[in-house]
């Protein structure tokens, strides 16, 4: 089992807060054809739903209930945004209010290499990195 943070940024004419919501309530999370870590992810990894810059938030957890897979034909209908393949998402969890990053980071031993802003969608974490984001999401 695995740890990432799953990055949403940008969101095509949607508003990424509402586009996160609407993956959350529906238990599944689209993934770009072109992320390098897809093919890593696996059913039973650990995640941490991030909305990154400007908002740096956690919005939630999650574990992933399947692998990277084009989505079937009723899937699209049910997921919003424009995917066309993505994770199914089981025991998710949404933090509301969401959980700042700088919290997070504020926690951490500077020595860690955790920081705010990701190039990609799929962030392979540590399971320290993880495990603070629980523990201050528990707190609140």
């Amino acid at each position: 089992m695995a740890q990432y943070l799953f990055n949403l940024v940008k969101a095509d004419g949607h508003a990424v807060r509402a586009l996160a919501a609407g993956f959350l309530r529906v238990s599944m999370w689209g993934i770009g054809a072109d992320e390098p870590h897809a093919h890593a992810l696996a059913s039973g990894d650990q995640i941490l739903l991030y909305l990154g810059a400007p908002e740096r938030v956690f919005v939630g957890r999650a574990e992933l209930a399947s692998a990277v897979h084009d989505w079937t034909p009723s899937e699209p209908q049910a997921c919003p945004g424009d995917s066309t393949r993505g994770e199914l998402l089981a025991q998710v969890e949404e933090w509301d209010p969401p959980v700042s990053m700088g919290t997070v980071l504020s926690r951490m031993a500077p020595s860690e290499k955790a920081r705010a802003d990701f190039q990609t969608g799929v962030v392979p974490i540590t399971a320290n990195e993880y495990e603070t984001a629980l523990a201050v999401a528990t707190e609140r």
